[in-house]
């Protein structure tokens, strides 16, 4: 017997010769190489599939090494990817391995390379990575088995274009965002302490050297308290003078002050801030460290236990702050051109933000935390379990079978919870999805000679539904590339519209009576003939959209059309309202299109992660790093060192 027969004896007996044989020659496409990504590697190699690519952007952490055990020591700050598949074929060297250092989002990755492939498996660590390929995979008709863990639960779902639920078929929970001013000058929980360190002073002091004027312009114009946002520009305008002088004798001491008694101050004399909360208490250098002065509201005592798990004393804060400001300043010292960066394993990092966030905390009167508890939260970390990660790669696997067989209704959908593991029937396809809902057609262009005009009136007036003189709009993401009444972008190149390789251009129906087209855009062969239209249409004729089912009358107007997409990601274009500004007075990009919808509010700090901490305020909702979210007891869907947000 041959080895690689008896290294597959088990396999083939278990699985049967028809299924091992299909296992054995499918392409698999693995995009993730951590948690979960390490786990399933393992499995795909010691079942014997044959034939598997890996993505993955990520570089090694030494926080990893608790569970991703492809990876050592030695490995840190090295590719996941290539790391993976070099400790994979130590398990079984007969197997075909490929793996990319890069983003699953560059251009080399288009829907041609998604198509070469029989499953493709996500073990993805951002919501954002996430959508685009379940995109891709529905443009591309590849299934996709989807999966996240997040502490103790878990899940793995099968998405397959028009049998099931796509990722996007139910809502996700947006991140927590707080005010601006909530952050500089009124914070009230320990999170508003921890990202103002972390976000704000840090940055101010040893990162990019960044103009805060246009957040603080938009803070203003959004509503926010004017008075504050005066006193804000002018503390930027100080700090920018204390980092000029921080490497010379007293710096530290005289950020201290600054930020901790002379800010404070300043923030006081606005006596209309304080009538409905607490005011700040000022700190005071000198008598802190000679502990004259009695400890104001929030500042604990020294207590005991494991050093990061202990709450320090106000003079230990200060301390800190002056010792780690100190080690801070000498490594900027080192490399002036390069600031540094906020990351939860410097140590010297940490401290500054674990002392800066105490200390503030302490002028307001907010619970301290410890060393160990702000890098939780500073550093979006949800504790992590490996064996959370091994049942729910081993879930993906035995997935990845039904899939293989094409037995649809066996592809249900798996939550691992503290109750144990239980599965639902694969739910159909959501109706009102904007994004498995669509018609995809491959579009390969060249952006450098493909108008916009010339996309309108080649390829979407090819599509039956919207040919002739039916009204349609043409978005890429959030932008509005073109409408009935917007034709200054006709003549535009899709580049100096700033279309890339792998954009969806979508086309809309006007009146809402079909469905959006979406043109996943890929570049044209360098064999295409330079005399040639700048792009290959499919075969005619080419897919055309399903009409859509009629809304239910709920008092709508008569005057409304197709509204804008909130977010690139979102469900495509639904239908818009008449245009109440003409087109030279709506907002828009460098490159001619209307920008229709962004963020509602630009003056706000993004948490995507808060510790155990903060969950106690509300309801917590997972969006994962390594998963979806978790809804509701039983249903999971969460991510291993996934993202947080706080509801309620």
């Amino acid at each position: 017997m041959s080895d690689d027969a008896e290294r597959y004896m088990a396999a083939r007996t278990i699985l049967g010769p028809e299924l091992f044989k299909r296992l054995r020659t499918a392409r698999i496409l693995m995009v993730g190489a951590g948690g979960i990504g390490c786990e399933l590697l393992k499995n795909l190699v010691l079942c014997g599939f044959n034939d598997i690519e890996i993505v993955d952007l990520d570089t090694i952490d030494l926080s990893n090494l608790n569970r991703q055990f492809l990876f050592q020591k030695k490995h840190i700050k090295k590719s996941k990817a290539i790391v993976a598949r070099e400790t994979a074929l130590l398990f079984n060297p007969h197997v075909k391995i490929t793996a990319h250092h890069a983003n699953i989002k560059d251009k080399q990755f288009n829907i041609g390379y998604f198509k070469s492939f029989d499953v493709v498996l996500n073990a993805l660590d951002n919501l954002d990575a996430r959508r685009h390929v379940n995109r891709m995979c529905l443009a591309a008709d590849v299934p996709l088995i989807e999966s996240g863990t997040t502490g103790y639960v878990g899940q793995v779902q099968v998405i397959v274009k028009d049998i099931t639920e796509c990722y996007d078929c139910q809502p996700k929970p947006v991140p927590r965002t707080y005010p601006v001013c909530t952050i500089r000058s009124t914070p009230s929980a320990p999170i508003h302490t921890i990202v103002w360190a972390k976000s704000y002073l840090f940055q101010q002091l040893f990162g990019e050297d960044e103009d805060g004027e246009e957040e603080l312009d938009k803070a203003a114009e959004d509503g926010e308290n004017a008075d504050e946002i005066a006193s804000l520009k002018k503390e930027a305008a100080e700090f920018k003078r204390v980092r000029a002088t921080l490497s010379q004798p007293g710096g530290a001491e005289r950020v201290f002050d600054k930020v901790f008694n002379t800010d404070i101050h300043r923030l006081l004399s606005m006596e209309d801030m304080w009538k409905a909360r607490a005011k700040p208490t000022p700190l005071v250098y000198d008598d802190i460290l000679s502990a004259s002065a009695p400890a104001p509201a929030g500042a604990p005592s020294t207590g005991s236990g494991l050093k990061d798990q202990r709450v320090l004393s106000l003079k230990e804060n200060v301390q800190l702050f002056m010792d780690s400001c100190d080690r801070l300043q000498k490594r900027a010292a080192l490399a002036p051109g390069t600031p540094l960066a906020f990351d939860k394993d410097d140590a010297d990092a940490l401290d500054f933000v674990t002392a800066t966030s105490n200390l503030r905390s302490t002028v307001y009167g907010i619970p301290n935390k410890s060393r160990f508890d702000v890098k939780e939260m500073a550093g979006n970390i949800i504790p992590a379990i490996a064996t959370t990660n091994a049942i729910i790669a081993g879930a993906q696997i035995l997935q990845l079978f039904h899939v293989l067989r094409a037995h649809w209704t066996s592809c249900k959908p798996v939550y691992l919870t503290a109750k144990g593991v239980s599965t639902m029937p694969p739910a159909p396809p959501n109706p009102s999805c904007g994004v498995c809902r669509d018609t995809y057609i491959p579009l390969p262009a060249d952006l450098s000679r493909l108008t916009l005009g010339a996309l309108i009136a080649g390829p979407a007036r090819a599509i039956e539904a919207f040919a002739g003189d039916r009204e349609i709009s043409v978005f890429e993401g959030s932008r509005m590339l073109a409408d009935p009444d917007l034709e200054d972008n006709l003549g535009k190149t899709l580049l100096e519209l700033r279309v890339e390789v792998n954009a969806f251009v979508m086309v809309v129906d006007e009146d809402g009576e079909y469905g959006n087209v979406a043109f996943v855009i890929s570049e044209l062969p360098s064999s295409h003939d330079p005399s040639a239209p700048p792009y290959i249409l499919p075969p005619t004729p080419l897919p055309s959209p399903p009409k859509r089912p009629a809304p239910p009358s709920v008092g709508l107007e008569s005057g409304l059309k197709r509204p804008a997409p909130e977010n690139e990601d979102a469900a495509a274009p639904p239908a818009k309202k008449a245009r109440t500004a003409p087109a030279a007075e709506l907002k828009t990009d460098a490159s001619g299109a209307v920008v229709l919808s962004e963020d509602e509010d630009d003056c706000v700090v993004e948490v995507e992660v808060v510790g155990d901490g903060a969950r106690a305020g509300g309801e917590a909702v997972v969006g994962g790093r390594e998963g979806g979210v978790a809804r509701k007891e039983g249903e999971a869907k969460g991510g291993d060192d996934s993202d947080v947000e706080i509801i309620g």
